[in-house]
């Protein structure tokens, strides 16, 4: 989809209507307080239902929070085999508080590593919530960047070879129709906690526009304070997607 307009935020200031949040520090946050990474991980899995909570008071429409990245199989077999089951019991936990709540869920990445279970519990969160129309919650899991384009580019490609495409017809708003994230608007604003200034490969295609906050704050510390601060410094900032103020 195209850049999307942001909407009425705190006062007469516009707000970002979509909130992108790379949810990094729970390995560190554990750590400094003597407890294996794990801990940190199940700390920050309870942010999130804070975080999304808050939503409605902020006017951000759209959360997409960065769960589980596809170079994340790097970890230790333990790191990895626990978030697993978090991922699990977390969907399971709070499937109906989601659902009583107008949370409206959708999952994007490459399913084809996570196991059975899994995969059906996010079926059917998807499928619960599907007629909600609150906050609408995205969770990247097993995503990346680079990867979604590929896929992408691959079923477009699969398109045109079909004869359902015409490739003199490809432009730049051909490719967002086959991304995950074909039925969101553009994240208007993209958070990253704990002190990293990077974007390890969330979201390129989508964030070309977005604007971005670094932050100290490790995940689990990070506050509905803190992310109100965020949309209020948004709408300080002058976006003119390339144009010349007048």
């Amino acid at each position: 989809m195209g850049v999307s307009e942001p909407n009425a935020g705190s006062g007469d200031r516009p707000g970002p209507r979509h909130v992108a949040i790379i949810m990094d520090g729970n390995g560190r946050w554990a750590q400094a307080r003597g407890r294996p990474r794990l801990f940190g991980h199940h700390a920050g899995a309870k942010r999130v239902r804070e975080i999304v909570e808050c939503c409605p008071d902020l006017g951000v429409k759209y959360l997409t929070i960065f769960a589980f990245s596809t170079e994340n199989w790097k970890r230790t077999q333990v790191e990895v085999a626990g978030l697993m089951s978090l991922f699990r019991r977390y969907i399971s936990k709070e499937m109906n508080a989601l659902a009583a709540q107008n949370v409206r869920v959708r999952f994007i990445g490459d399913r084809v590593r996570l196991d059975a279970k899994l995969i059906d519990l996010m079926d059917k969160l998807e499928c619960n919530t599907a007629g909600n129309d609150g906050t609408h919650l995205t969770i990247a899991l097993n995503y990346g960047g680079r990867d979604e384009v590929a896929r992408a580019t691959k079923r477009l490609a699969q398109d045109v070879a079909a004869g359902k495409l015409d490739p003199e017809k490809v432009d730049e708003e051909t490719l967002p129709r086959y991304l995950d994230t074909h039925v969101l608007p553009d994240p208007d604003l993209v958070v990253r906690t704990s002190g990293e200034a990077r974007i390890s490969n969330f979201l390129l295609w989508q964030s070309a526009y977005a604007e971005y906050e670094f932050i100290d704050t490790l995940w689990p510390d990070f506050s509905k304070e803190e992310l109100g601060r965020l949309c209020t410094n948004y709408g300080k900032r002058d976006r003119r997607f390339g144009a010349v103020k007048t």
